[in-house]
């Protein structure tokens, strides 16, 4: 059973948050994949891109960021001062699909 967002985080007790994503089935995020010999290092920059993007449409900085072959890790700092100032227009702004490039 899924557990709402609102129940996991709590940024009182704490506003830094260690997240991480991996692929299945032995899938490259980037790097060599020794098995079919393919390369996907190009995902790299992509997922770096993405982060740096996301961070300043959110109220979210990136501590620091590992991006390996097959996962990446990301150290989350919730900005809950930036979001207070923040005006039902402002968040609509930010939301707005146009302003998250894919």
């Amino acid at each position: 059973m899924m557990t709402a967002r609102k129940n996991l985080i709590d940024p009182a007790s704490t506003p830094y948050y260690h997240c991480m994503a991996c692929c299945v089935r032995k899938a490259f995020l980037c790097g060599k994949d020794n098995f079919s010999g393919k390369n996907y290092e190009h995902r790299r920059q992509w997922v770096v891109d993405r982060l740096k993007a996301l961070s300043g449409i959110f109220s979210l900085e990136v501590c620091v960021y590992a991006v390996m072959s097959n996962h990446y890790h990301v150290v989350l700092h919730i900005n809950s001062q930036q979001a207070k100032k923040w005006d039902t227009k402002e968040v609509l702004q930010r939301w707005k699909p146009q302003n998250i490039p894919l």
